[in-house]
């Protein structure tokens, strides 16, 4: 075998690689991972400022949204923004908060949100307010309520703006953690 043969063996083998090892990151990117950085203290203290998030990206395209669900998703205002914030309304649900205290009213029922996850600070939000939605309409706020810019500002968030579950924190490694959703009882009101 010439030399000229072999050097050009090599090569193709080597764009083979990189053809093959940039195609698996464009499939994984697109349709099932996405690295996400959070900026700001909104999430706190589920999140911080600089917590590395990888987004599952996969999970909505097999069931919905689902109340307690941390989510990346695009600002309606600004698609090209990402935000993070849980998710706490489910279309048709009417939501209302009355001196800190967070209900849903479903199919005629009310009952509270037992916010587990939240600080201390965060449940002695005084916020009155009362949002019915939509059949597409999902309504987001942060952990953090009393530095959050969120559904109480801005309105609800559609399906479509919905990019993925975060799923994973990978930096600081530290504090390496798989995340759920928090289980929330229907307790009557």
């Amino acid at each position: 075998m010439t030399t000229f043969k072999k050097f050009f063996l090599s090569v193709w083998e080597v764009l083979e690689v990189v053809f093959v090892a940039t195609a698996t990151v464009f499939i994984i990117r697109t349709f099932l991972v996405q690295p996400f950085l959070v900026s700001g203290a909104s999430m706190e203290p589920t999140f911080s400022d600089g917590n590395y998030l990888l987004v599952d990206e996969l999970t909505y395209r097999f069931r919905e949204p689902e109340r307690g669900d941390v989510i990346v998703f695009r600002f309606p205002r600004n698609p090209s923004t990402f935000f993070i914030k849980r998710i706490i309304g489910l279309p048709g649900e009417q939501v209302v908060a009355e001196n800190g205290t967070l209900k849903i009213v479903k199919n005629g029922k009310v009952f509270v949100l037992d916010e587990k996850y939240l600080s201390e600070e965060a449940r002695k939000s005084r916020d009155n307010f009362s949002m019915t939605l939509k059949d597409d309409q999902y309504f987001i706020l942060g952990d953090n309520r009393f530095h959050s810019f969120d559904s109480r500002m801005w309105g609800t968030i559609s399906r479509r703006d919905i990019i993925g579950l975060a799923r994973l924190r990978v930096f600081p490694f530290q504090k390496f953690a798989f995340f759920e959703a928090p289980f929330f009882k229907e307790m009557p009101y």
